[in-house]
């Protein structure tokens, strides 16, 4: 598919109620959320109740004023939007599941997920802040597959490297980051905490 860039202009006219701005959002953003979804999800009818839920939420929040500072980052608010969606679907099968066999006790909680870590809006401004300090090749990749998801194949592709070199490449600047996050936080956490980011 071809990828598109965002500006201040598309945000403007998609909250305006714009119809050809409105069918492109709904048409290449259903179209990437399908590819996420599909090997997460098995039902497809969960696959559209997570997509139309990530479209409301997505829709609700550009209407408040300045809601969205950087209009070239719209794609990866939407999938920001549509991996909390997607982790409260996780969370509310999972509680009608054990309602529904009766007797099961409830699984525990395996410790923070990456969502609920990435969630604190303190740690995300941190996060940001590392990243913007970081060589540009080692944080134009980190957020090409950790923050925007992107294929690794394409990836590869972006940056002139095949699997095995990316997979070197990552674990560098993932060491480059996680030196930089324990510094700056100092708060004497472990580089397991550090880890879990990523």
């Amino acid at each position: 598919m071809q990828f598109r860039s965002f500006d201040a202009g598309y945000i403007e006219n998609l909250c305006a109620g714009d119809r050809a701005t409105q069918d492109h959002f709904v048409g290449y953003f259903s179209e990437l959320i399908h590819l996420k979804l599909r090997s997460r999800l098995q039902s497809p009818q969960a696959i559209e109740d997570v997509r139309q839920e990530t479209f409301a939420r997505v829709l609700a929040i550009l209407r408040k004023e300045n809601a969205l500072r950087q209009p070239e980052r719209f794609g990866a608010f939407v999938n920001t939007v549509c991996n909390n969606v997607l982790l409260e679907h996780y969370r509310s099968s999972s509680r009608s599941q054990s309602l529904d066999e009766e007797g099961m006790p409830e699984p525990h909680a395996k410790g923070p997920d990456v969502v609920s870590v990435i969630a604190s809006s303190e740690l995300r401004a941190k996060v940001r802040e590392i990243l913007r300090d970081l060589p540009p090749r080692d944080r134009s990749l980190l957020k090409a597959v950790f923050l925007d998801e992107r294929d690794r194949e394409e990836v590869c592709r972006n940056f002139g490297v095949d699997r095995e070199y990316l997979r070197v490449l990552l674990h560098r600047a993932k060491q480059d980051f996680k030196v930089e996050y324990l510094k700056r936080m100092n708060t004497g956490m472990s580089a397991n905490h550090a880890e879990t980011i990523w």
